[in-house]
């Protein structure tokens, strides 16, 4: 079973950007199936810490990091949005952000997810896999 995190602004949807999202629904899922774990809080609404210390160098960094701590035990995180730095602490982590196009059911995911497992996953899907074992 591997740990998958969802941006969400109200537990359904993919729909937020990494650094402003304030909640984030985890996901277990393996190749028997997939079950809600928890929501994980950083604020009510919008991440106002993240927000607001952008542009103040190493304090923007450490809020980014513990955002990015709090994720670690996900393998993969799915985004509307991320900045570089940001993607590059999580994969720095072997978290593997997903940027989706546009606003996503997470059921829809998921089940995606469940049959690529199944099925023939991706080589980046694999990897995570592996990486899990």
């Amino acid at each position: 079973m591997i740990r998958v995190a969802f941006a969400t602004t109200e537990g359904e949807t993919i729909n937020e950007h990494f650094g402003r999202c304030g909640t984030f629904s985890i996901y277990e899922i393996g190749a028997q199936g997939y079950a809600f774990v928890h929501t994980r809080v950083f604020a009510n609404g919008r991440d106002k810490t993240v927000e607001d210390t952008k542009g103040m160098g190493h304090i923007h960094d450490e809020v980014v990091e513990d955002k990015v701590e709090s994720l670690s035990d996900c393998k993969i995180l799915y985004i509307t949005e991320i900045g570089g730095p940001s993607a590059a602490r999580l994969v720095k982590r072997s978290i593997m952000p997903v940027k989706v196009k546009s606003e996503v059911k997470i059921e829809a995911i998921l089940k995606d997810l469940l049959e690529r497992i199944k099925t023939s996953p991706p080589p980046w899907l694999r990897k995570v896999l592996q990486s899990s074992l």
